[in-house]
C-alpha cells in the first residue's frame, strides 16, 4: 500500500542528512558471503536424482516489522467457506509464520523461502524503535532465502538498507545491546532495478542463484518504478528506480546465458484480486472475476524465461494464472501483508533442460494446486525462538511503548477501514488542524491526511496488560510510524481543488487515494463519473462556505504530501512553509486532550465526504 514512507525519529533525519551519495556505493559490497550459492536444504534425503524434481518454494510480503500478531481487523483474513458464505480467521505474527513455514517445509528436501519486498518500514514500535533490527534478526532465524526491496526497504535511505543488509550498529543510536553487535541479513536483498545515479549500477546485487544437487533457481528482484513516487526524497536521494519488466528481461537474458534456466521474479509491485477471500479462485472465468492492477501488464510483458512470479506491494491474497508472452500460464503470487498467509507453490525441475515445467495454479495432473496461500493461523503451537526474541525486544522498548497517551470508548479504525472516510483518518486531521490552527503555530484552517500512512486501527481491547480503552505510545506510534514533520503552507482555493481532483484523477484515477480530511471541509464524490470530474466542485466548502478559488488558504499535512507525495502535485505548490512537530506528537497530543478513563474518546462521524456510488 501506498504509505507515508520515513523516518521513525527525528535522528533519522540527521542520518539522511548527512549520508553522502558515496556512502550508496557501500550497498554494493555489502552482500553477505555465499549470497550467490544459498542452499540452505530445509530437509535431508538423498536418492538417485529422478528427471524431474519438485523444488517447493514458500513466499510472503509485506511484513512490514509485524512480530506481534497485528491487532484488530489488521490481523484478520477472509475465508470463503463452502456455501459460498464468509468468515474472518485471527492471523499472523511472526511466532507463528515460523512455525508455519518450519511445518510445510517438512518432506521437502528442496525448500527455498523468498520473500516480495517491505519486510521493514513502517513497523509497529517493537520493529520500528529499533530501526527494524528484530525483524532483520526474526527473518534470519526463519531462514529467509532471498527477498527483494520494496518501498519501504528506503524509508531511511540507501546507506540504512546497506546496514541492515550488512551489519553494524546504527551511526546515530549506536548498538541497542551490550556486547552485542547488529549482523544483518543472512539472506540477500535483492534491487535490480534501483541504480546509482552517479555510476549506473545496481545499488544492491541484482539476482541471486540458489543451488543444491545441481538444481539452480535464479531469482531476480525489483521494486516498483514508481517508488519515488511514494518514499520522502530524503529516502531516494542518489537512486534511480527503472522500469521493471526491461529490468527483470535484461537480468533473465543474462541468468540464461550463464545456464540458469528456472528463474523467478520477486516483484514489489501488485494488482487486486475481485474477491478479498485469500482462497478465492483467481482463474474463474466468469464475467469480473480475475485480477486486475499493474501486475497483471507487468507479468504479460515478462520474458517466457521467468517461469513464476512471487508479487506484493498491494496487501491482497491471490494465486492467478497469467499468460506469458509465448502464451504459456505462468503464476502471479501475494500473501496479502503482515506474515498473516505464506503461498506454498511447487516448481517442478527438469533436471535435463534445467528449467521449470510450468501449469497453471490447478495442475493437470492431480487434483492439487501446484499453488495455495495458507494462513498463519494462531492455534498452532509458537516458535520459541521467535517468543525469546520479541520478548527480548519488548524488554528494552517497554518504558517507552507502555506510556499511557489517551483512551477510547471504542474501536477506531483506520487500516481496517475499507470506507473512503476513516473514523481514524478523521481523528488524525482533527489532531493535526487543531495543533497546528494557532496563529503561533502556522494558522492551519484545514489540514490533509494520507489514507495509505494510516497503518493499523486504534483497538479498544487491551494488548498488553495497559487494560481495556488505553492508548498506549506503542500503540498510537503503529498508527503512524513514520514521525513525519507536519507542514503548514499557503495554498490557494483553486491548488485545494486540485488536490482533491487528483485523488481520483490521474496517477490515481484507476486506484483512488482519498484524503483524510479534518473537521469543516465537506464535499460530495460521485464515483459514477470519471476522473476529475468525480469530485463535484460547486460542493466543496470550508465551515459552511465555498472554497473561493482566488484566496489563500493555510493547510496543514505532513512533509510527505507537501513534497508532491502519493500524486498529489498540488498539494506540493504550498509557499510560506511553516515546520511543525512531527503527526505523532500532534496525535498524542490530541488524545490527551481530549479523553480521560472516565471521558474516553468515541469514534468520529463520518459524514464530510458524501460518496455517490
Amino acid at each position: 500500500m501506498s504509505a507515508t514512507p520515513q523516518k521513525n525519529r527525528a535522528s533519522r533525519r540527521v542520518l539522511a542528512a548527512a549520508a553522502g551519495l558515496a556512502t550508496v556505493g557501500a550497498l554494493v559490497a555489502a552482500m553477505p558471503a555465499g549470497a550467490q550459492d544459498r542452499g540452505h536444504g530445509h530437509g535431508h534425503g538423498h536418492h538417485t536424482p529422478a528427471r524431474t524434481v519438485d523444488v517447493q518454494l514458500l513466499s510472503f510480503n509485506d511484513l512490514h516489522g509485524n512480530l506481534e500478531p497485528p491487532a484488530g481487523s489488521a490481523g484478520n483474513v477472509t475465508e470463503t467457506q463452502a456455501d459460498g458464505t464468509t468468515k474472518t480467521i485471527p492471523a499472523g505474527g511472526v511466532e507463528y509464520l515460523a512455525s508455519s513455514l518450519r511445518t510445510a517445509r517438512k518432506g521437502h528436501p528442496y525448500s527455498i523461502t523468498a520473500a516480495g519486498g517491505d519486510m521493514v518500514g513502517a513497523s509497529p514500535l517493537l520493529s520500528g524503535l529499533f530501526h527494524d533490527e528484530p525483524t532483520i534478526e526474526a527473518l534470519n532465524k526463519i531462514d529467509l532465502d532471498v527477498t527483494t526491496v520494496g518501498n519501504h526497504e528506503f524509508d531511511e535511505g540507501a546507506v540504512e538498507l546497506a546496514r541492515l543488509q550488512n551489519g553494524g550498529c546504527h551511526p546515530v543510536e549506536g548498538c541497542y545491546e551490550k556486547d552485542r553487535t547488529f549482523r544483518g541479513a543472512d539472506f540477500p536483498y535483492l534491487a535490480a532495478n534501483v541504480t546509482d545515479e552517479k555510476t549506473g549500477k545496481p545499488i544492491l546485487k541484482p539476482y541471486t542463484v540458489w543451488k543444491k544437487n545441481g538444481v539452480k533457481i535464479g531469482f531476480i528482484g525489483v521494486t516498483l518504478e514508481g517508488t519515488p513516487d511514494i518514499v520522502t526524497a530524503n529516502g531516494v536521494k542518489g537512486l534511480k528506480f527503472h522500469d521493471e519488466i526491461e529490468t527483470v528481461n535484461k537480468y533473465a537474458k543474462e541468468l540464461d546465458r550463464q545456464g540458469v534456466k528456472s528463474i523467478v521474479a520477486l516483484i514489489h509491485e501488485g494488482g487486486a484480486p475481485a474477491s478479498s477471500s485469500y482462497n478465492y479462485n483467481c482463474d474463474s472465468p466468469g464475467a469480473g472475476d480475475g485480477i486486475s492492477g499493474p501486475i497483471v501488464d507487468i507479468a504479460k510483458g515478462i520474458s517466457p524465461k521467468v517461469d513464476a512470479l512471487v508479487t506484493g506491494h498491494t496487501h491482497q491474497a491471490y494465486v492467478c494464472t497469467v499468460p506469458d508472452p509465448a502464451g504459456n500460464p505462468r503464476l502471479v503470487t501475494s500473501a496479502a501483508s503482515f506474515g498473516k498467509l505464506y503461498t506454498d507453490t511447487t516448481l517442478t525441475y527438469d533436471r535435463r533442460t534445467k528449467d521449470i515445467v510450468r501449469t497453471s495454479v490447478k495442475s493437470s495432473s492431480s487434483s492439487n494446486p501446484t499453488s495455495a496461500n495458507h494462513i498463519v493461523t494462531r492455534d498452532q503451537p509458537k516458535a520459541t525462538d521467535m517468543t525469546d526474541l520479541i520478548a527480548r525486544w519488548n524488554t528494552l522498548a517497554a518504558p517507552v511503548a507502555n506510556r499511557p497517551q489517551g483512551f477510547i470508548g471504542a474501536d477506531i479504525n483506520g487500516r481496517g477501514s475499507t470506507a473512503p472516510e476513516k473514523p481514524l483518518g478523521n481523528l488524525i486531521a482533527d489532531a493535526q488542524l487543531e495543533g497546528l490552527a494557532p496563529a503561533d503555530k502556522g494558522g492551519a484552517v484545514v489540514a490533509f491526511m494520507n489514507p495509505g500512512g494510516i497503518r493499523a486501527d486504534l483497538v479498544y481491547k487491551s494488548t498488553g496488560n495497559e487494560g481495556d480503552g488505553v492508548v498506549t505510545y506503542g500503540e498510537s506510534f503503529t498508527v503512524q510510524p513514520f514521525t513525519n514533520m507536519m507542514n503548514v503552507v499557503d495554498l490557494t482555493g483553486a491548488q485545494l481543488i486540485s488536490a482533491l481532483q487528483q485523488q481520483v484523477s490521474g496517477a490515481n484515477e484507476a486506484s483512488p487515494k482519498i484524503l483524510q480530511v479534518s473537521k469543516g471541509l465537506t464535499y460530495t464524490l460521485d464515483m459514477t463519473k470519471t476522473g476529475a470530474a468525480r469530485v463535484v466542485v460547486d460542493t466543496i466548502k470550508l465551515n459552511g462556505a465555498a472554497i473561493d478559488p482566488a484566496k489563500t488558504y493555510r493547510v496543514a499535512m505532513n512533509e510527505f504530501l507537501a513534497g508532491g507525495g502519493d500524486g498529489f502535485a498540488a498539494l506540493g505548490q504550498g509557499t510560506n512553509k511553516l515546520v511543525g512537530p512531527s503527526d505523532l506528537d500532534l496525535f498524542n497530543a490530541y488524545l490527551a486532550a481530549h479523553s480521560s478513563a472516565t471521558a474516553p474518546l468515541a469514534p468520529p462521524a463520518t459524514d464530510r465526504i458524501t460518496v455517490i456510488q
